[in-house]
C-alpha cells in the first residue's frame, strides 16, 4: 500500500472537508470541556470566602464567664471564612437533647454551647478539695456535628472551626477572669492548679461519625459511576439489539416490554454491586443491614433514572453529539453533590433538580439514621425525573422501531438477490436500529446470522 502524501491525487476534493472536519471536531471538544469543567470549577470559585453561609447554633446553658468566653472569642473570629453563630436563648434550647435534634433536623451544619454550670465547676476547683479532683475541663465548651453530611465540610469547616472557637475561648477567659482567679486558687492544691492552667478543654457530639478514607468519594466518584455504568451498559444493549436485529422484527410493546425488564433488573444489580463495595470498606463505620437495604434502594432509583434520560438522549441525539450530552449530564450532576450550594454563587442552586444532589441528600439521612430529612424535595425530584424519563425513552424506542421498520422494508426491496449457489433469499438487515451502540464480539461468537444460515443450506 503506498503512502498517501498530502499532496497525492487520493487528496484531491478530500483536503479541505478533512481539515474542516478535524478542526471543527477538535475545537468542539475543546470548547466541551472548557465550558463543562469551568462550570465545575466555577462552583468552588472563592469557597473559602463562604464559609460564613455555614449556620452553627450558639446556646449558653452555662450563664457565666465561660459563656462570656465563648461570645467574646466569636466576635473576633467572626468573618467571610468562618462559619456563622447564631446565639438562641437557654428558653428556646433547654438541653442538650434540643441542640442535638436542631443539627440533626437539619436547621444547622453544627452547634456549640457552654454547658450548664460549667462557670461555677470552675470557680469551685480552684478552691481545691474535692470540687478540684472532680473537675473534667471537657464539660465546659461543646459542639455538635454530623460526621457522615458532606464528611469533608464537617471534618475541614465545621470540626476544625469549633475546635479553633474553643481555644480562642480559653484564651479570652485566661484574659478576663485570669488573674482573679490566680488570687483566689489554693495553691496547695496540685488539682486546683491544673484546673487554673487547663480551664477549658472542647468535647464534641458526632451524630455520626465517618472516618473511615472512602467516604471523600461518597459524594463525588461513588456519584459519577453508575452514570457511567449506565451509559456503558445502555450502549451494549443498543449493540446487542442491532446485531441480533431486534428493531424492525418486533412491535414496539413488546420492545419496549423487553427493554424496561432489563433495565430495571440490571439497575437493581448495579446499584447492589456499588453498595456493596461502598460496605466492604466501610472499616468501623456504624451502619447496619437496615442502612445497606435503604441505601440499595436509593441507589437504584437514582441508577434507573439515569438509564431512561441515557435512553432518551441515544433515541433523539445524533450520535456525533452524544458524547456532548454525556459529559456535560456528567458534570452537572457532580458538581451538585461535591459541596453544599452554600460554598458555591447562587447561581448553582438550579442543581436541587438534579437527580444526584437529591439521591446523596437521602443518602446523608440514610446514613445519618434519619437526621437531616429531605425526602419531601428529594422523592418527588427523583419520581419525576423517573416518570418523565420513562415516558420520553418510551416515545425514544418507539421513533427507533418505526425507523428501523422504514430501514427494513426499503432493504427487502433491494435485497432480492439469490445467495450464491441457492435459490434461498438473502435476509434482509436492519441497520443501526436500536441507535449507537459499542462493538460487541462476544454477541458475534452466540449469534452470527450469515453463519447459522450457512449451516442450514
Amino acid at each position: 500500500m503506498g503512502r498517501l502524501l498530502w499532496r497525492d491525487p487520493f487528496w484531491n476534493g478530500k483536503r479541505k472537508p478533512f481539515v474542516i472536519a478535524v478542526v471543527g471536531s477538535a475545537v468542539s471538544l475543546l470548547l466541551l470541556f472548557l465550558g463543562t469543567m469551568s462550570y465545575l470549577y466555577g462552583s468552588l470559585y472563592h469557597d473559602g470566602s463562604r464559609v460564613k453561609a455555614l449556620n452553627i447554633l450558639a446556646v449558653d446553658l452555662d450563664e457565666g464567664i465561660i459563656g462570656q468566653s465563648l461570645s467574646t472569642a466569636y466576635a473576633a473570629l467572626q468573618g467571610d471564612d468562618f462559619p456563622t453563630l447564631h446565639f438562641h436563648s437557654r428558653a428556646e434550647f433547654a438541653t442538650v437533647d434540643d441542640i442535638r435534634h436542631a443539627v440533626c433536623k437539619g436547621d444547622y451544619w453544627g452547634a456549640i454551647f457552654a454547658q450548664d454550670g460549667a462557670s461555677t465547676r470552675l470557680a469551685s476547683a480552684l478552691y481545691g478539695g474535692d470540687a478540684a479532683s472532680d473537675y473534667n475541663a471537657s464539660n465546659t465548651l461543646t459542639y455538635v456535628w454530623n460526621g457522615v453530611r458532606y464528611p469533608t465540610v464537617q471534618t475541614g469547616y465545621i470540626g476544625a472551626n469549633m475546635e479553633t472557637l474553643i481555644g480562642a475561648a480559653t484564651g479570652v477567659y485566661n484574659a478576663m477572669n485570669g488573674t482573679a482567679a490566680a488570687s483566689t486558687i489554693n495553691t496547695n492544691d496540685r488539682n486546683a492548679v491544673l484546673a487554673l492552667l487547663n480551664p477549658i478543654t472542647s468535647s464534641n457530639i458526632n451524630i455520626m461519625p465517618t472516618e473511615q478514607g472512602s467516604r471523600v468519594v461518597y459524594n463525588s466518584v461513588s456519584i459519577v459511576m453508575p452514570i457511567v455504568q449506565q451509559f456503558f451498559f445502555l450502549m451494549a444493549l443498543n449493540g446487542i439489539s442491532n446485531q441480533f436485529n431486534v428493531y424492525g422484527r418486533l412491535n414496539s410493546k413488546r420492545i419496549g416490554i423487553l427493554r424496561f425488564f432489563l433495565s430495571i433488573t440490571y439497575t437493581f444489580l448495579a446499584s447492589l454491586s456499588l453498595v456493596g463495595y461502598i460496605w466492604a470498606f466501610r472499616e468501623d463505620w456504624g451502619v447496619n443491614g437496615n442502612q445497606f437495604a435503604l441505601s440499595w434502594m436509593v441507589m437504584w432509583l437514582y441508577m434507573h433514572v439515569n438509564f431512561v434520560v441515557l435512553d432518551t438522549a441515544t433515541a433523539f441525539i445524533p450520535v456525533s453529539f452524544l458524547t456532548f450530552f454525556v459529559l456535560t449530564w456528567v458534570i452537572l450532576n457532580v458538581t451538585s453533590t461535591i459541596m453544599p450550594f452554600e460554598f458555591s454563587p447562587r447561581f448553582y442552586r438550579w442543581g436541587y433538580t438534579l437527580p444526584a444532589h437529591n439521591a446523596v441528600s437521602m443518602l446523608w439521612q440514610v446514613w445519618s439514621g434519619g437526621c437531616n430529612n429531605q425526602l419531601g424535595r428529594a422523592l418527588p425530584v427523583l419520581f419525576a425525573w423517573e416518570v418523565f424519563g420513562t415516558i420520553a425513552a418510551i416515545f425514544g424506542s418507539m421513533k427507533r422501531n418505526r425507523a428501523a421498520q422504514k430501514d427494513l422494508m426499503s432493504s427487502q426491496d433491494e435485497s432480492s438477490v439469490l445467495t450464491s449457489g441457492t435459490d434461498r433469499m438473502e435476509q434482509p438487515k436492519t441497520r443501526n436500529g436500536a441507535g449507537p451502540g459499542l462493538p460487541v464480539p462476544w454477541a458475534d461468537a452466540i449469534y452470527m446470522p450469515d453463519l447459522a444460515r450457512n449451516r442450514t443450506l
